[in-house]
């Protein structure tokens, strides 16, 4: 038998300290050469080696970004399957559920934070934003306690509109309304475009945030099945809306939470087309959609529109800071309708903080920031996700987002998702039940858990968080 050739050796042995866990499903693999030097062959073995790990579905190449882990690798669990909520239309009523978890929780510094979907404070440009609105004050005197109109400040609107052609757009200032953060952003637009009663279509699952807004409205919801991949299911939204009264639907586009899933390209403009023909308005909730591990920015869906029925939303909670409470919405042809409810809501949002951040954007720090914190939160993501598969009992289903810092995690059907809550507060772990993400109760073995505040202090909460599931599992 001949030797066995160099490329093969090196294959060989990175398939084996993959497998160990070494490089973890997902993270980068060493670049060509990197480990060229290290293990001291050639860059065209390092290749071959690399081409028939990519035969072999261990290694999966990006262009201009080298080679990485696969996710699916033989001993990786695989995502949840597209879900199937109720087929229709539920009056909500989770202001109870949402009340005692979220804000009980959230703040309790004695918690491993594992559940709120907060970004880390100290990947925020809080400190730098302070500095910004401090000298702000300082220029404009008492002119920095006035208000601003309603739709907010000129020079805050520009820098929006600008940074919106990374997502595909060609905005006009004066298409985009600030709101105080991306939830009011949501909230104004379901008020403009629906009445008490009517139904709206929601991805499922989607944010809690959601169901508080139709509740607060008196609106119902008609929950749509989706992918963790390919988003909402263009074929059963278009069965409802064939089978329903509906008056709006609502997506989050890119990185859905708690799924984290991103819509094609392709099916976002299908998506429009489908609503436009029908009259719909879609409001899209683009919160997560800088946060991307890709090669470019996924496009909104509102970059599809032509008639304006896309009220397309977004925020700097997730990325700059989310005590600021900035967010915008650009809401087509209901602007002045949205105008309106502003006005009449809150006024104005607050002067200093978007003076701040406009300043920021503007002096370029935005987008470097926005790089840095991706990939951050690309290789937290990552470790907790590897940190699950590692410790969780088998037959979990876990996501593999592209974007964003949540995983979804779909457990053994005789876990009870609120009972695993409550034991693991024992436990010193705050998670985010399956149920708050749903009208029904189809998520009850579900839970989400946030990548943002990981590091290795963090890692014994999981394995604790793992043999709970596995007694409870038994």
């Amino acid at each position: 038998m001949g030797k066995t050739p160099k490329y093969q050796q090196v294959a060989d042995r990175l398939a084996r300290l993959i497998r160990e866990g070494v490089f973890g499903p997902g993270t980068a693999a060493p670049s060509v050469r990197k480990l060229s030097r290290q293990w001291k062959v050639s860059i065209s073995t390092v290749l071959r080696a690399y081409y028939l790990l990519e035969a072999q579905g261990l290694l999966i190449p990006r262009p201009r970004s080298g080679f990485y882990v696969s996710s699916h690798l033989p001993n990786a669990p695989p995502e949840p399957a597209l879900s199937d909520p109720e087929p229709d239309p539920i009056r909500v009523g989770m202001r109870e559920l949402i009340t005692m978890i979220i804000l009980k929780d959230t703040i309790n510094p004695k918690l491993v934070q594992l559940g709120a979907g907060h970004p880390d404070p100290a990947l925020c440009a809080t400190r730098h934003l302070n500095r910004l609105m401090a000298s702000g004050a300082r220029r404009l005197g008492d002119k920095s306690g006035l208000y601003l109109p309603p739709a907010g400040s000129q020079t805050l609107r520009q820098q929006i509109a600008r940074h919106g052609v990374n997502a595909g757009l060609s905005l006009d200032a004066e298409e985009i309304i600030v709101t105080a953060g991306c939830g009011e952003a949501v909230y104004l637009c379901l008020k403009a475009v629906c009445r008490p009663g009517d139904t709206v279509a929601v991805e499922s699952p989607i944010c809690f945030d959601v169901f508080q807004y139709l509740e607060n409205l008196g609106l119902k919801a008609l929950e749509i099945p989706t992918h963790p991949r390919e988003g909402i299911s263009l074929e059963a939204l278009s069965f409802a809306l064939d089978n329903h009264p509906v008056g709006a639907c609502v997506v989050i586009s890119n990185f859905n939470n708690p799924l984290g899933s991103c819509i094609p390209d392709r099916r976002k403009q299908a998506l429009v087309r489908m609503l436009s023909q029908n009259k719909i308005p879609l409001i899209e909730n683009d919160i997560f959609g800088d946060i991307h591990f890709l090669d470019r920015r996924p496009p909104s869906a509102k970059a599809f529109d032509s008639d304006g029925g896309v009220l397309w939303c977004g925020s700097f909670s997730k990325t700059l800071s989310p005590g600021l409470r900035i967010g915008w919405t650009a809401p087509g042809r209901f602007r002045s309708t949205v105008e309106w409810l502003k006005f009449s809501a809150s006024l104005a949002t607050a002067t200093l903080p978007q003076q701040a951040v406009a300043s920021f954007m503007a002096e370029g720090g935005f987008s470097q920031h926005l790089r840095k914190i991706s990939r951050i939160y690309r290789q937290r993501v990552n470790e907790l996700r590897n940190a699950v598969i590692r410790y969780f009992p088998p037959g979990i289903k876990v996501t593999d987002p592209m974007g964003g810092y949540l995983l979804w995690i779909e457990l053994p059907e005789t876990v009870d998702a609120l009972a695993l809550y409550k034991t693991a507060l024992g436990e010193g772990i705050a998670i985010t039940p399956g149920h708050l993400f749903s009208t029904g109760r189809r998520y009850h073995h579900f839970i989400r858990l946030n990548a943002a505040n990981w590091s290795e202090n963090a890692r014994p909460a999981v394995r604790r968080l793992g043999r709970v599931i596995a007694s409870m599992s038994g």
